[in-house]
């Protein structure tokens, strides 16, 4: 047998014993737990920020290792984290509950996604403006631009806010804009008014020292206090790899924990692993966080289902999805660790 062929022969076995290694990845509720160095990729809905520290910080600390896990964290497509997610190519991802709606329409689910817990206990997006301009409440946007992202249930959302204090909708000034800095956008007068997520915009304004109003989405309807952002998991790999997930969800549960209890030195570790982000606003806004991961909860993560609900009867109501969203749906607790 000459040395070619020979080298053939060693390299399919070494593939075919690479490939066997690899199918003891899938745990398939293995008592045990998880194989070590189960693979998991973890894909984010943006570019990294605080939403994101309890990952960070689990990877940092070895949590994911302890567990067993090998995870990668990878930024989203341009089709977004949710269609990453249900095609397989990642295990889990964050999402949030407006954007889960075409994933969740008719009977049976469109997208296999289910959301496995919640990042922040509340919804903390809302409308920030300068100041100066007087807006503080959404009948006050009337005669004022805002920057729409032109999506249906956004567009709703702020409609249902300005009627239910006596405003007209149609005098709000709808301009399509895409912005990334929403203090700078304000300064400049390039719009008048912004959808924002406070725990990273209002406090950048903070910061900054730009004086705003703002006002919350959740303070002006309940059923607006839905679960932004959440953690989704591709149900296949959740039938299939029940000990993983759980594995997994436990090792984030522990980042998130320490982000709580010691938010200066989860910041620390999310500037480490992000050098490119504004330390100052990270830390600011890890501060801010740490009281709104949990909050009343009795655990991280948990998810209501009234008020989870609640969202999805809005959308329901409004026509904002080809088919109704059954109650119950979308969502569990059931991998969460237990307390």
């Amino acid at each position: 047998m000459d040395k070619k062929l020979t080298a053939i022969i060693i390299a399919v076995l070494m593939m075919v014993l690479g490939l066997a290694g690899c199918g003891g990845s899938t745990d398939e509720s293995n008592e045990n737990g998880p194989t070590d160095n189960s693979a998991i990729t973890f894909v984010l809905d943006w570019t990294p920020n605080t939403n994101h520290t309890g990952i960070y910080v689990a990877e940092k600390l070895g949590y994911f290792d302890e567990a067993g896990l090998d995870v990668e964290i990878v930024q989203p497509p341009d089709d977004g984290a949710e269609t990453m997610v249900a095609s397989g190519q990642a295990q889990f991802g964050v999402s949030f509950q407006d954007y889960m709606v075409p994933a969740l329409a008719g009977k049976e689910k469109t997208m296999p996604i289910t959301a496995v817990a919640a990042i922040l206990q509340h919804n903390l997006s809302g409308i920030m403006s300068a100041k100066e301009k007087g807006i503080d409440s959404p009948k006050a946007m009337e005669g004022h631009s805002y920057a729409t992202w032109e999506l249906p249930i956004e567009q709703a959302i702020l409609k249902r806010c300005v009627e239910a204090e006596g405003g007209d909708f149609s005098k709000v000034e709808l301009i399509p804009e895409t912005i990334d800095d929403e203090v700078s956008a304000l300064k400049a007068d390039q719009i008048d008014t912004i959808w924002v997520y406070y725990g990273w915009a209002g406090i950048n304004a903070e910061i900054k020292n730009f004086p705003i109003n703002y006002f919350a989405f959740k303070d002006i309807d309940e059923a607006f206090d839905y679960y932004s952002p959440v953690i989704i998991a591709n149900d296949d790999f959740l039938a299939d790899n029940p000990d993983t997930a759980k594995a997994f969800l436990a090792a984030v549960s522990r980042g998130y924990e320490f982000a709580i209890e010691n938010p200066e030195e989860a910041a620390k570790i999310m500037i480490e692993a992000n050098p490119e982000i504004d330390a100052e606003l990270v830390k600011a806004s890890q501060e801010y966080l740490a009281d709104q991961y949990q909050a009343e909860a009795s655990q991280w993560g948990v998810i209501d289902a009234a008020r989870w609900n609640s969202f999805y009867e809005f959308i329901n109501q409004e026509g904002l999805s080809e088919q109704e969203i059954p109650m119950d749906t979308g969502f569990t607790n059931d991998y969460l660790p237990e307390k």
